[in-house]
């Protein structure tokens, strides 16, 4: 299995080859795009309408794979790496403690 780095690295390539020019701007519209189609899969699920309840979770996993890999994308045009970010992030989320302090959030 390939490391959220090396996914970036080869995204990176990938984007250069198949869609030069593009800018940060469209990597987050993507990102949004795909949070669109997140919903729509979610909300259907939820309804229980236009689909299968298998086909619209295979629809909602799609889309997770989808921004992720536009969030690369952001992170590659911004010259930012994601796994760093998202440990950096992680590292101050996993502190805090919503049931001990619900105002704040902070460690005891």
């Amino acid at each position: 299995m390939k490391s959220l780095k090396e996914i970036q690295s080869e995204q990176k390539l990938w984007m250069d080859s198949n869609f030069p020019g593009t800018n940060s701007i469209e990597q987050f519209l993507g990102v949004v795009e795909e949070v669109g189609e997140l919903s729509h899969a979610l909300l259907k699920l939820s309804q229980g309408i236009r689909g299968k309840p298998s086909k619209l979770r295979e629809d909602s996993m799609d889309a997770v794979g989808d921004i992720m890999i536009f969030l690369m994308g952001f992170c590659n045009e911004m010259q930012w790496d994601l796994d760093t970010i998202l440990n950096t992030t992680w590292d101050h989320v996993a502190k805090r403690n919503w049931v001990n302090n619900p105002l704040t959030g902070e460690e005891n």
